[in-house]
């Protein structure tokens, strides 16, 4: 089965943004809008690159939206250990309490 565009994409964009989400700490707010899938300005930046075709950010925006926690994976790529450890502890908070969200 050949590979989705996401897949072989994944290594150019978490060179792309990794060292971004990282630099100088994780901004939750981020990771928050990720989880919640406000993805926008990530496939902006992916559009504005010029690395990619329409159609492959489309398969690629379509990924994100259908599993958002894609989208995080390639943004800890280059993250370190404890970085990632928050991160996960922070996605999994948030997996918990989006149910409650829609509720209220």
């Amino acid at each position: 089965m050949p590979k989705s565009a996401h897949q072989d994409s994944a290594e150019m964009i978490s060179a792309l943004f990794s060292y971004e989400f990282v630099d100088g700490g994780v901004d939750y707010d981020s990771l928050e809008q990720i989880h919640r899938c406000d993805i926008h300005d990530w496939v902006s930046a992916l559009e504005s690159a010029g690395l990619f075709d329409d159609a492959v950010v489309a398969e690629i925006e379509q990924a994100w939206r259908s599993n958002p926690k894609l989208l995080l994976d390639l943004l800890l790529a280059e993250a370190d250990e404890m970085t990632m450890r928050r991160c996960l502890i922070t996605w999994a908070a948030l997996d918990r309490i989006a149910p409650l969200a829609q509720i209220g």
